[in-house]
């Protein structure tokens, strides 16, 4: 399906150096982000309190954050949770609060503003499960790449595992350091959309990837700069519906979802603008500069001699 097609190839390749600079500088800058004011993480990660609320008229939640902030609980998530009048309150970890003495003096807080609020359950998160949640998300990220590398190694060349893992990385590292300069909280769930995010990403490179391929058998006298071209623009319609489709479904995450899908929203949206961007502009230069070529991917075919047959 193509709601369009564009006759001549656009030479992508002529500006790859361009491209990479580009991608090079703000690779960079994410990584300066991370280094110097690293991630802003949440309770899922850093430890704290967990708890849920329920109001009987739908909660306001501009007084919740007041009723925290009274007893100096500033670095806290409040937000709706499944209805109106359902909240869910996270809260970080205080040396000077125990778990339950925490959750009993936020009650009492609540309670001032509407006697009628009634504590549903509460969760104590303890630093070390954090530090395990971080380390297993490390962990996570670094098998999902693993496993990228080594699917593109059989099912085309090294040479396109190389270039897909480094454009994924580059989306990974670009996320991170969105999250970082802006110091949005990075929980769970925003793992979750990284992880998404690789997978989504490869699978745009393997498409453009096995047009390559295949421009190669058929393109014979083209040069490697123009079979990569062709494959990008003959992909492009592909592209279009694909990503657009599915930034219709997370934008209205993004506007609707409330506060509890927004930074997983948010990092989804970065995360496609740009994989599109890296499975185009970056893996497929990187393919190029490491000297792809036609004996790559096709096989020669063996010619029979005279002297061969019987």
């Amino acid at each position: 399906m193509e709601f369009f097609r564009i006759k001549n190839d656009i030479p992508f390749m002529r500006h790859a150096l361009a491209f990479n600079v580009i991608s090079a500088v703000t690779f960079v800058l994410a990584v300066v982000f991370l280094v110097v004011k690293g991630l802003h993480f949440g309770v899922d990660f850093t430890g704290g309190t967990v708890m849920e609320v329920s109001y009987v008229q739908p909660a306001d939640l501009q007084k919740v954050r007041q009723a925290l902030t009274s007893l100096n609980l500033t670095e806290t998530s409040v937000q709706n949770f499944g209805t109106s009048r359902d909240v869910l309150i996270r809260l970080p970890a205080r040396k000077d609060f125990a778990g339950a003495k925490l959750s009993e003096t936020v009650m009492e807080a609540l309670r001032k503003g509407d006697s009628a609020v009634e504590l549903r359950r509460v969760e104590f998160v303890g630093p070390q499960v954090g530090q395990e949640l971080v380390e297993n998300g490390a962990l996570a990220l670094l098998f999902v790449s693993m496993g990228i590398v080594v699917y593109l190694w059989f099912r085309f060349e090294w040479k396109f595992g190389v270039a897909a893992i480094i454009a994924n990385l580059h989306d990974v590292v670009i996320i991170l350091g969105f999250f970082a300069f802006f110091q949005w909280e990075f929980s769970l769930s925003v793992l979750a959309a990284v992880l998404a995010i690789l997978g989504y990403s490869v699978n745009e490179s393997v498409v453009v990837f096995d047009r390559i391929r295949e421009n190669f058998r058929k393109m014979r006298k083209a040069t490697v700069p123009q079979i990569i071209d062709n494959a990008i623009t003959r992909t492009m319609s592909r592209t279009i519906i694909t990503h657009g489709s599915t930034q219709l479904a997370v934008l209205s995450m993004l506007l609707f979802g409330g506060e509890t899908l927004f930074y997983f929203a948010l990092a989804l949206t970065i995360g496609i603008m740009f994989g599109i961007y890296s499975s185009v502009l970056v893996a497929s230069p990187i393919v190029m500069w490491l000297g792809v070529s036609r004996e790559d991917l096709v096989k020669p075919e063996k010619k029979e001699t005279a002297d061969s047959v019987p």
